[in-house]
């Protein structure tokens, strides 16, 4: 498959190095070292998929290019759209030319999600009351010096969609209304820091803040016969998964943990995941929308609780 990269930023970089000989072409408005300034310059001919890594606002114009010229796509999440016609429009383009759109959440692919989402199916822990996630890095100066991602509702969107997305992972449905309990700018000018979920079955917990200056993950889910805990994800390393069984009527419980220490695995499986997905031409924007229904409905809490009080 022949692969054009659009945006080199951070993201872009990851892609570039993950298509290595796949790689055609690299498109960005403002580097010297891109092939191209503008997807439209790139010769149609030449190249059989795009992966799209650019800020939000410019995502949709390239994609329904792309779509509209029978390419596939890998878009860099989060695909938030200010109307849902937007995203179904989308969806209906990509159908009508049987290519594939498809919304990138390599979280997917952590070993140890994919290990937790096989344990919950396997009703090992019984019924889940719980599910409790803290997502840190610190990156809240990067993000402050950037021209584009210190802006709308900041690490909600950006590292609170990857965890919306999670929770589809692992449950496929999140029925629930969620609300935000915690938002803060601590440091930039929109949120660097925010906790949020909801009071559903199960009840869901989710933080996710650039201010904790050592990266960090952590995951906590309780049932009624055991619990399961994540510690780190695989490229801030050692990563490990804890598996307990509850004793009744009380005591320590039986444990086994594993251990992962390997580079990010993540970029490269959602790679060939991708290129398994061109052949059948489908895509994931139903997830999208879901995502965006949620970031919509936590938008309005935002502002009835926290910006407009």
């Amino acid at each position: 498959m022949r692969i054009v990269v659009i945006g080199l930023g951070v993201q872009g970089k990851k892609r570039k190095a993950v298509a290595a000989d796949d790689l055609v072409a690299c498109v960005d408005l403002a580097l010297s070292g891109a092939d191209y300034r503008s997807i439209e310059d790139v010769p149609l001919a030449s190249f059989d998929a795009a992966l799209v890594c650019t800020p939000d606002q410019a995502k949709f114009e390239i994609l329904r290019y792309l779509l509209a010229n029978r390419k596939h796509v890998l878009v860099e999440k989060p695909l938030l759209a200010e109307s849902e016609k937007d995203l179904l429009d989308l969806d209906e383009l990509a159908r009508a030319n049987h290519v594939t759109c498809y919304t990138a959440y390599n979280h997917r692919f952590e070993p140890h999600f994919v290990r937790l989402k096989e344990t919950l199916s396997s009703g090992v822990l019984g019924k889940i009351y719980l599910i409790r996630v803290f997502y840190g890095n610190g990156t809240a100066l990067d993000v402050k010096r950037s021209v584009w991602r210190d802006q709308g509702l900041g690490v909600l969107s950006d590292i609170g969609s990857h965890l919306i997305d999670t929770m589809l992972f692992w449950f496929g449905e999140i029925g629930s209304e969620f609300q935000v309990w915690s938002y803060d700018n601590f440091e930039n000018a929109a949120c660097d820091h925010v906790l949020f979920g909801s009071r559903g079955n199960p009840t869901i917990e989710l933080e996710a803040t650039l201010l904790a200056w050592r990266n960090t993950f952590t995951l906590d889910v309780f049932g009624d016969a055991g619990s399961a805990h994540i510690n780190c994800l695989c490229k801030w390393g050692p990563s490990t998964f804890t598996l307990r069984k509850r004793v009744l009527p009380s005591g320590r419980p039986t444990e086994e943990t594993e251990t992962r220490e390997c580079a990010d695995p993540t970029w490269a499986l959602e790679y060939e995941h991708f290129k398994d997905l061109c052949s059948a031409g489908t895509t994931n924007i139903q997830n999208d929308i879901i995502i965006n229904r949620v970031m919509h409905q936590l938008a309005r809490e935002v502002d009835r609780k926290f910006i407009l009080k």
